[in-house]
């Protein structure tokens, strides 16, 4: 597969994710919400808070779909292995850190003031997990794109 079809099928990945977050995000999840809202009036204040709290997660989520185009564009013109790379990919990583920071407190704050229920706690905490793995996951990535592409540099000094 070569550079140029490697970035087509990244970016139409990104373009996808993109589309099928806008579904979950500003569709599915309000709509779960609102239709369990309705069967539990117990929970109709909790509907905004929540909404807000969610809507405001997307946020770092699409930032790092950027970088990620940012890296397919570079893959696109054969320069998969460059500092700029390794920057992008650890911008994903504190963005991802920084989310699942972001909704692990929130969830703690509803808890506290019984805004939230133990099991939706449980659940979310699967959210956070997959939130951390992926920090993981681009901080590695970034240290070793950052070191192969000092390794082609140092390459291309050699004569």
């Amino acid at each position: 597969m070569s550079q140029k079809s490697l970035s087509k099928w990244l970016k139409a990945i990104i373009g996808g994710m993109a589309i099928c977050g806008a579904l979950i995000y500003l569709y599915i999840i309000p709509i779960l919400g609102r239709d369990l809202a309705d069967a539990r009036p117990e929970y109709t204040l909790w509907y905004f808070p929540w909404l807000a709290v969610v809507l405001v997660s997307a946020i770092p989520c699409y930032w790092g779909l950027y970088f990620g185009w940012k890296i397919s564009t570079e893959i696109g013109k054969d320069n998969s292995f460059s500092m700029e790379n390794a920057e992008y990919l650890k911008n994903i990583s504190i963005l991802a850190a920084l989310d699942s920071l972001y909704f692990f407190a929130a969830n703690v704050v509803f808890m506290v003031i019984n805004m939230n229920h133990p099991g939706v706690f449980l659940i979310s905490l699967i959210v956070v997990f997959i939130g951390v793995a992926v920090t993981v996951a681009a901080a590695a990535l970034s240290h070793l794109v950052r070191k192969a592409a000092e390794i082609q540099q140092e390459n291309e000094l050699t004569i």
